[in-house]
């Protein structure tokens, strides 16, 4: 069962012009969404493309913000330096941002219900394998060299998305993990925990474990999950990240992120390389020129 299967709707693409400079330029990008949902604001992709000056055939990094619009900053931000090095790079707005949320959800955006969740991961997936389709149809682009930086839930996104599409190379991952019925048990933060018997709890674990198992026999499209959220978890698709490049930033104090999440989806994904920052999950922004100097070494030795 494939719930990121989509319609290519690029060759509809409508691009702007943004802004010059000696060292890229820039673009909005705007094209139709690959899965129609019933909020007319979800049915346009929307997003900022950077490309590095006078560069044929660039590598694309693509880039995917977290909950709200602040985390898109630093998205904004990355693209500069990315540029500096001949990379080419695509900024995403996700639904949960307020340049596509839907008028019904921008008020509990937080709280949504869980088949409205399931919509947001399904068109945010789907975002990104179109902006592969997009990059394609252009020669300055090299379609061969897409990478993923994700941030919270868009590192969740960005697992998912590198798992079901290889055309994505490499991942950074920046405060993100797996398992996500853990993840709502053992959060610190109210407004994302989930409370349920222990019985329930453990129940909901023993099923989850035996899908993977499954999953990893299988293959995630041939089996049919116990529960639908089991699609929507970063842990599933893990596997398809073993043997590949993997970049994992995380916080040791994050009261979103339980470490013990983290590390599961570490463990899953064949141990890649983790950092750790002495901070919490918005303050790790603050240790920036940290993560962009190893962002940067990174991508410069796996896509470049």
């Amino acid at each position: 069962m494939n719930p990121y299967l989509y319609q290519d709707n690029t060759s509809k693409a409508v691009t702007s012009l943004n802004k010059k400079t000696s060292s890229w330029i820039s673009y909005s990008i705007q094209f139709p969404a690959g899965i129609k949902t019933n909020h007319i604001e979800d049915n346009c992709v929307k997003g900022e493309y950077y490309h590095p000056q006078g560069v044929h055939s660039a590598p694309l990094v693509i880039l995917v913000h977290g909950m709200g619009d602040l985390s898109a900053i630093p998205c904004r931000l990355l693209v500069r330096a990315l540029a500096k090095r001949k990379i080419a790079c695509f900024v995403l707005y996700l639904v949960t941002h307020s340049v596509r949320v839907p008028a019904s959800m921008k008020n509990r955006i937080d709280v949504l219900n869980a088949d409205e969740w399931f919509e947001v991961y399904q068109l945010s997936v789907t975002d990104i394998r179109q902006i592969i389709d997009w990059a394609s149809k252009h020669p300055e682009i090299d379609p061969n060299k897409v990478a993923i930086f994700g941030i919270s839930l868009g590192g969740f996104l960005s697992a998912i998305a590198m798992g079901v599409d290889r055309r994505i190379k490499a991942g950074v991952i920046i405060v993100s993990g797996g398992n996500a019925e853990k993840m709502a048990r053992l959060t610190k933060n109210k407004t994302y925990r989930i409370q349920r018997s222990e019985a329930e709890y453990q129940q909901i674990q023993k099923s989850y474990t035996g899908y993977l198992t499954e999953v990893a026999e299988k293959g995630f499209e041939n089996v049919i999950p116990p529960r639908q959220s089991f699609l929507t978890d970063p842990l599933t698709y893990a596997s398809y990240l073993r043997e590949r490049p993997v970049l994992m930033l995380n916080a040791a104090r994050d009261k979103y992120i339980p470490k013990d999440t983290t590390l599961d989806f570490w463990q899953a994904c064949g141990k890649p390389t983790i950092r750790w920052f002495p901070t919490g999950h918005s303050s790790i922004w603050l240790f920036y020129p940290a993560i962009q100097k190893q962002t940067l070494a990174f991508l410069e030795t796996n896509l470049l």
